[in-house]
């Protein structure tokens, strides 16, 4: 399925375009355009924006993910 797309970029770069429409401020400008030139580069890029917080995501935690949680794992135990 294509990604939605608003005056070439992703439906979801356009919610700080309504934000400015109804709360038209200086920094509501400035949030606008700081978060078109981050989906611009992220499209730039040939990323998605689910795709990049997944990639954000792993920056920040790393790319190991255990199948089991360090708690949940079994102890070895010695009956002998």
């Amino acid at each position: 399925m294509r990604p939605v797309r608003f005056f070439n970029m992703d439906a979801r770069a356009a919610v700080p375009f309504f934000l400015l429409v109804f709360h038209a401020r200086l920094y509501t400008l400035v949030l606008t355009i700081v978060v078109t030139v981050i989906f611009r580069f992220v499209e730039k890029r040939g990323l998605t924006f689910p795709a990049s917080m997944r990639t954000l995501r792993v920056w920040f935690i790393g790319a190991e993910r255990p199948g089991l949680y360090s708690f949940k794992k079994r102890r070895m135990r010695d009956y002998g």
